[in-house]
């Protein structure tokens, strides 16, 4: 190998190129199975960005947006695009900040905030979103690099509070680390938690749109990101995500700072009773409602995976009789067909997801006979086993008589397409998360839910973190199918997300998230969530009360969860 020259194995075939040569330069005329290109790439199982530069003998495994890792960058980097489009199109206002409030369907939902303490807000007009809409289509029509730069945390907090940035500021006050990356396009410059792409010229696709007071930056879809589909916001849950904002601001608790000052001070305990106390008072708004409906005989409840079903459909029983009911919980896990019977996915994997995973039949004609006031036997389905089994539990309805129905399919219409239409009251639940990390960087409503099944699935089961992470991609397909398509049919939806919940689940997933050989494919998840994490303050749990959806995931539970 000539002198100054350093092998480069990408796809089975070894090439030589100059040291300091760019991994960009590298994979240039790449492209993925669906002719996508490199966002970023794997050089020696590490993730790199593509401005950085190859100095020694490297495999190399191009990123695009078909993956995960690369669908996050995509996603990271259209963030600051939005952002360098809305303060050029704002020019000299610049007393207006642009708050990130939370994802809705395939959109980022942000708001303009004026002045110091943000609480005034700026109506997004039509005209306004279709100027930062155009803007972001200059800047990558222009191909700007991004530029990366390392300072150190005082220096960038320093930053943070001489723009307004303060979420930021508060943020770094807890980073153990010296150094922070902050990311810049021409004069804008900004902090975003994980990596970016090169320069603007890959962000072709997107939308920006206004809606109701603020506006909306269009994700592209996950299954094809060269394919935008039009926002439709979910209505039910905009307004649930609008209405849990105003807790968290009851609470006083909306970043991920003000979550870690509050355990810094000692308040936790205060503050973590009264997001209990607000979530019992919805769960009691809800048992009314469905007491006021009057003929309500099936509460049909569902939502993903780990949104905390089981021990809200028990709160929920509570609350109906106290408000003068007799419910009867039910999990449809119960009738699910002899594993023998269950169908497979295209890998030859039971689909335990699939809603031909469950006796339909016998679900129609049990909720059937017990609308017609005839006596039904109910199975317990043996997880070990793999068998359906009855053990004389019978039921007939009475007159204050009700069903407590909880499992993926609740909101399924097959189900319930032979019972009266007013007897039935749909719930969908999902843990959306209040909090962001700062006023630029969200949440992931799911990345709160896959934390929670690390912690349960070790706790209930000895899954380890690796094998749960495995395993997710196949759960969120399934819920993608069977799951979100018919959120929108419930008649109320629950927000299950704890203010503090990820406090106290940092102190249990992080030693199982260590556990993830550095080797497996599962690392690189494992990684980021651990980076994730590190935001947030850890907690004990001992405040928090047994009746708490919480408890599902952590242990100690007053109900039968498991």
């Amino acid at each position: 190998m000539a002198e100054g020259m350093i092998r480069i194995t990408m796809e089975g075939k070894t090439t030589e190129v100059p040291a300091g040569t760019t991994y960009g330069s590298i994979v240039r005329d790449w492209r993925s199975p669906e002719g996508y290109p490199a966002l970023l790439v794997l050089a020696n199982g590490r993730l790199r960005e593509l401005h950085k530069i190859a100095n020694r003998d490297y495999t190399i495994v191009p990123v695009s947006a078909a993956d995960r890792s690369g669908m996050d960058t995509y996603k990271r980097s259209l963030c600051l695009l939005f952002l360098k489009a809305v303060y050029d199109t704002l020019e000299n206002h610049s007393d207006i900040h642009a708050i990130l409030r939370f994802t809705n369907s395939n959109g980022y939902y942000f708001t303009l905030n004026r002045g110091t303490d943000r609480k005034e807000t700026v109506p997004v007009t039509a005209e306004f979103a279709a100027s930062v809409k155009k803007q972001m289509q200059e800047l990558t029509e222009r191909a700007l690099p991004v530029h990366k730069r390392s300072v150190s945390t005082w220096r960038a907090r320093e930053f943070f509070r001489a723009v307004g940035m303060t979420d930021k500021d508060e943020l770094f006050r807890y980073r153990i680390g010296s150094q922070i990356n902050l990311y810049s396009l021409e004069n804008y410059q900004d902090y975003f938690y994980g990596y970016m792409v090169s320069n603007t010229k890959y962000l072709k696709y997107f939308d920006v749109v206004p809606y109701a007071d603020g506006i909306v930056l269009v994700i592209p879809d996950a299954d094809d990101y060269t394919h935008v589909t039009p926002f439709h916001a979910y209505r039910k849950i905009f307004e649930v995500q609008q209405r849990s904002e105003d807790w968290a601001g009851t609470l006083g608790i909306s970043s991920v700072a003000d979550l870690n000052n509050y355990i810094r001070d000692g308040k936790i305990g205060h503050e973590l009773l009264v997001a209990e106390a607000l979530q019992e008072s919805n769960i009691a708004e809800l048992a009314a409602k469905i007491r006021d409906r009057g003929n309500t005989k099936f509460v049909m409840i569902a939502g993903p995976s780990s949104s905390g079903k089981t021990t809200f459909s028990r709160r929920l029983s509570i609350q109906l009789s106290a408000h003068g009911m007799t419910p009867h919980p039910i999990s449809l896990d119960n009738f699910y067909l002899d594993r023998a019977r269950c169908p497979k996915d295209e890998n030859g994997d039971y689909d335990f997801e699939s809603l031909d995973s469950l006796d339909v039949p016998l679900i129609k004609k049990t909720l059937k006979d017990l609308i017609d006031g005839k006596e039904a036997e109910l199975p317990r389905f043996n997880f070990i086993t793999g068998k359906p089994e009855y053990h004389g539990d019978r039921l007939k309805l009475g007159r204050d008589d009700i069903l407590v129905i909880e499992g993926i399919h609740g909101l399924n219409d097959r189900l319930t397409e032979e019972l009266p239409k007013d007897s039935i009251f749909r719930i969908y639940i999902s843990a959306l998360t209040q909090l962001n990390v700062d006023e630029h960087n969200h949440i992931s409503t799911t990345d709160g839910r896959l934390i929670r099944r690390i912690v349960r699935d070790n706790l209930t089961r000895g899954t380890s973190a690796q094998e749960t992470i495995n395993r997710w991609p196949s759960v969120r397909a399934g819920e993608r199918k069977n799951i979100f398509p018919h959120q929108e049919n419930a008649d109320a939806v629950f927000n299950s997300a704890l203010i503090y919940e990820l406090s106290v689940l940092k102190v249990y997933a992080e030693p199982l998230l260590f556990q993830v050989p550095d080797d497996a494919p599962e690392y690189l998840e494992a990684k980021r969530l651990l980076k994730f994490l590190s935001y947030f303050v850890g907690t004990p749990s001992d405040d928090v009360p047994r009746n708490s959806i919480l408890r599902e995931f952590i242990g100690g539970s007053c109900f039968d969860v498991y």
